[in-house]
């Protein structure tokens, strides 16, 4: 899973595996993280 900021489509991406992208997802879906 590739991940970047909208507003700037050529700037810096984030890239991350299946199962790394899939635990964080989980993780927001539990409420487990704190977003701002």
């Amino acid at each position: 899973m590739a991940v970047r900021d909208s507003k700037d489509p050529d700037g810096p991406k984030l890239a991350f595996g299946a199962s790394a992208w899939r635990a964080f997802a989980e993780r927001i879906k539990a409420d487990a993280h704190d977003l701002p």
